[in-house]
């Protein structure tokens, strides 16, 4: 079942000119609208990133199909990408309210996985960096 708050953002704005501080501004006010600043707590943001997660798994549940499969299969894509942006919609509206930007946590996170997971180490394997 697509999320309320995923829903609103289709065709909202156009994709190209829209930056990742304006979406955030959008979400914020949102919430700010219906008064769900009250409900957005760390562990209630927490959960619906898993749950949403998990409806994005649930889409899937019992098919393998690879990534072409799913974009020529308009109902399945949908579904996906609804799933999807419910996920980041909630993880953006997270970075808003503890005050960190996106951008900046992802790229500090990938320098990080960049160390953990060297080229010459992980290329072609799939062993977390432990087993390495």
């Amino acid at each position: 079942m697509p999320s309320i708050i995923g829903s609103y953002f289709i065709h909202y704005r156009s994709q190209v000119n829209m930056s990742v501080d304006e979406l955030i501004d959008d979400i914020d006010q949102f919430a700010s609208e219906r008064d769900w600043d009250q409900f957005h707590t760390p562990k209630n943001l927490a959960s619906s990133i898993s749950i949403e997660s998990g409806e994005l798994m649930e889409a899937i549940q019992w098919e393998s199909p690879d990534f072409d499969e799913i974009a020529n299969d308009s109902e399945k894509r949908e579904e996906i990408e609804e799933e999807l942006a419910d996920v980041m919609i909630y993880s953006l509206r997270f970075c808003s309210l503890l005050g960190s930007d996106p951008i900046e946590i992802m790229r500090a996170k990938l320098e990080k996985n960049a160390e953990k997971y060297p080229v010459s180490k992980s290329k072609g394997s799939a062993k977390k960096y432990s087993d390495l």
